[in-house]
């Protein structure tokens, strides 16, 4: 494999545009993806085609335009390539040999074909048969002296259907120990928003941002993350509302956007400007900057009552529907703005100018994305967003709204069904009533405290439903340490990644079908459903011939392990494996808002979940939405480092380049910042680069600055000068991914604090040399 020749070299055109469709155009030649593959990328989104197996942003109700992003492609074309990985490739690769490549090299290697265990003397993968499989799984989780020695891990990518099943299993044979991608993600959201709303969740739907005036997007890059959300952004900006961009990073997608779906875009050499207005906190200063914008907007409140003016706050709103706002309007006006432009990294005229443009909006959506929840302080910042918009009555209104834009396709339908490590009481009183049993009360493990409790040999099984375990989580070393501590590692997945080589004492590969791949079950053709980031929930059918006649569906896989580990007394589970539509009956059964679940499924583009703050219906104690007072917070680990080292001292973000989609690297380029052939960049403000003592194009080594004496180091990276604010660093996961300590985690949420890491460098030329 020819490695491109790495540079830097800044690019100058709009976002997606014909840059997108020449990718579009590579990915499917070096997936090698076939004529018939190729043609059902036009039945993507569409009523009767699939869902897009990428990221959860929602389509249209009856998906009637053809429409698909780049990244959409990737993953699509990732799915549906040609290339395979059999046990032949396996026999030709020791285990070791191929933990020296890189995660863009294990990719490329294509679809799995067969089940496999690992035959430590051979250090190699071997074949198994499927009951084999099934049996090995069995035995390791019935002689477990108490259930909670096992972990089940769920990706995003797993359908309601797989989820809600797993989550069954799993409750069945005794523990709540979910850790699952939300962990890492959105948690702040989903823990944060029940205090003041009363559900995790967002209220908007893809019609409100028809009718939006002011849209604010919180930490989101969506050229890269969600590229289908800038169709709707720009239809925003064609029609005057104001957009505007909060991040540490001007990102190349919310400046300029040619829609592959416009003619006129395409022709332009400049596309459509997304974001009029760019506001550039500091990595970190989210919390504080809010608290301005909030804080303005009540004395905004107080001079319109002094001169009898229009109030600016919503008083019929916050009168009828919430509660404690006195003390959180008095600690407002307490805030000392300083401490605010401080803690920000925000000019005071930017917080008033973003003040004045959110006070002027009569329909206000905001929207967040990772850059607002992977912090210490993300629950408090997440509450104070909702805050915020409750002081305009911007909840449960028509083109008003909290849209937490979700990752995955179906991390937010997996939460939804049930899995969750800290499960209500509700939900498991139905579960047990509707499958007679009592499943267990206490709460799980979660990310975080999953590898905690492999490290210290709680956990001796780890079963994951998807993903990339080992690389997507924190503090990489200690989590290879707690993966290779344990009994058994199994993971159910359609490509090799290398989670897959950070193995257990015995571990198995499962390979399933993808989304896109027809799922025939007893001769009929067996569609899942997922929700997305606004609770849409609908199916999709694969239209692919499945990658191998070997391979089975995460449905059947998980009703296999269970069958062969509680046998089916309670449950038929092979049943459900034969017909989907019994375990949408059994969702239906233990969930609200499911009614009829498999009849609303024919409708085109599925339905809409209820969600209760939507409708100004609050699911609190009292019933009421709830102001929080938060202080700024002053002494956190970035704060005590920076008092250390002084300016020195970066704080670290790590972020997606563009040829990559959570863990999975499609490429090595990273071209809307200018990045080719190479990922061991750091992007730094000029005048950083220069106070350091170093020039753009160095090599150096990264280094966090922790208090629990453990050195987390990486190295080789380079220096590549951008617009960020000072004191601040990005650089991509999973590369940086080790930097990031297993403790650092959200309060109230466990989330890794990726977004917020206090770091020091070093020339690596100098240590190559010393």
């Amino acid at each position: 494999m020819k490695k491109p020749e790495p540079r830097i070299e800044p690019y100058t055109h709009p976002a997606a545009g014909w840059g997108a469709l020449k990718q579009v155009a590579i990915n499917l030649v070096k997936e090698k993806v076939a004529g018939g593959n190729y043609r059902t990328l036009f039945k993507q989104n569409q009523p009767d085609g699939f869902d897009c197996p990428g990221c959860a942003w929602p389509d249209r109700e009856h998906g009637s335009t053809f429409e698909f992003c780049e990244n959409g492609v990737k993953a699509v074309a990732a799915e549906a390539t040609s290339k395979r990985v059999t046990p032949a490739f396996f026999e030709a690769h020791t285990v070791t040999s191929l933990m020296a490549q890189t995660d863009y090299e294990l990719e490329q290697h294509g679809r799995l074909t067969d089940p496999l265990v690992y035959d430590a003397a051979r250090d190699r993968y071997v074949p198994i048969a499927w009951d084999a499989a099934f049996e090995l799984i069995a035995a390791h989780l019935n002689k477990l002296d108490n259930p909670d020695r096992a972990a089940f891990y769920t990706s995003g990518r797993a359908s309601n259907e797989a989820a809600f099943l797993y989550q069954l299993f799993v409750r069945m044979y005794g523990t709540n120990n979910f850790p699952d991608c939300s962990n890492m993600c959105h948690e702040a959201t989903s823990r944060g928003l029940p205090h003041t709303v009363g559900i995790g969740k967002g209220t908007v739907t893809l019609d409100d941002f028809e009718h939006a005036d002011t849209i604010l997007l919180f930490g989101q890059n969506p050229a890269t993350n969600h590229p289908r959300m800038l169709g709707e952004l720009r239809d925003c900006a064609k029609r005057g509302a104001t957009i505007v961009s909060i991040n540490p990073l001007k990102e190349r997608g919310l400046e300029r956007f040619a829609s592959p779906q416009h003619t006129l875009d395409m022709l332009s050499p400049k596309g459509v400007k997304i974001s009029s207005v760019f506001i550039r906190p500091k990595v970190g200063g989210d919390f504080a900057l809010l608290k301005g914008v909030a804080k303005r907007v009540i004395e905004l409140d107080d001079e319109a009552r002094a001169n009898g003016g229009e109030r600016v706050l919503d008083v019929e709103f916050i009168a009828q529907h919430t509660i404690d706002f006195d003390a959180f309007a008095d600690d407002l006006r307490a805030e000392s703005w300083d401490a605010i432009v401080e803690e920000s990294g925000v000019p005071i005229d930017d917080v008033l100018k973003l003040a004045d443009i959110y006070a002027r909006g009569r329909a206000v959506i905001s929207t967040w994305g990772m850059g607002l929840t992977q912090h210490k302080n993300s629950v408090p910042t997440i509450q104070l967003l909702s805050n915020l918009m409750m002081m305009r009555g911007n909840i449960g209104r028509r083109g008003a709204g909290l849209c937490p834009v979700r990752g995955h396709s179906n991390v937010q339908g997996d939460r939804t069904v049930g899995i969750e490590e800290k499960p209500t009481p509700e939900f498991l009183d139905r579960l047990g009533a509707a499958y007679d049993f009592e499943p267990p009360r206490e709460h799980g493990y979660d990310v975080v405290e999953t590898i905690h409790a492999m490290l210290e040999g709680k956990v001796k099984v780890f079963i994951g439903l998807g993903g990339n375990f080992s690389i997507a989580t924190p503090d990489t070393p200690r989590t290879w340490d707690a993966m290779r501590s344990c009994d058994l590692t199994v993971h159910i997945t359609t490509k090799l990644n290398r989670s897959h080589l950070v193995h257990g004492r015995d571990a198995l590969i499962l390979p399933t079908l993808g989304r896109t791949e027809i799922d025939m079950q007893n001769g009929i053709s067996q569609g899942v459903s997922v929700e997305d980031s606004m609770s849409m929930v609908h199916i999709s059918y694969g239209m692919n011939k499945p990658a191998s006649p070997n391979l089975l569906s995460e449905v059947a896989i998980v009703a296999r392990m269970a069958q062969a580990t509680l046998g089916s007394s309670k449950v038929d589970w092979l049943a459900h494996a034969n017909d989907y539509s019994l375990i949408r009956d059994g969702i239906e059964k233990v969930l609200d808002g499911f009614e009829n679940y498999n009849e609303r499924l024919k409708h085109p583009g599925g339905f809409h979940l209820g969600v209760a703050s939507r409708d100004r219906v609050w699911k609190t104690p009292s019933g009421k939405a709830r102001f929080i007072v938060h202080e700024i917070a002053r002494d956190t680990p970035i704060h005590r480092a920076r008092a250390l080292h002084g300016d020195r001292l970066m704080t670290l973000m790590t972020t997606r380049s563009h040829d990559q989609y959570n863990t999975t690297i499609y490429g090595l380029d990273d071209r809307y910042r200018g990045v080719y052939g190479q990922r061991h960049v750091l992007f730094a403000n000029r005048e950083d680069i220069d106070m350091l003592g170093f020039e753009p194009g160095d090599v150096v080594d990264i280094t966090s600055v922790w208090d629990d004496g453990v050195e987390r180091r990486v190295n080789g990276f380079t220096l590549v000068e951008y617009d960020i604010p000072r004191g601040c660093l990005g650089a991509y996961y999973p590369e940086t991914n080790p930097l990031v300590p297993l403790s650092s985690v959200a309060d109230g949420a466990g989330t890794p604090t990726s977004k917020s890491i206090p770091v020091l460098l070093t020339s690596a030329a100098q240590a190559i040399a010393a």
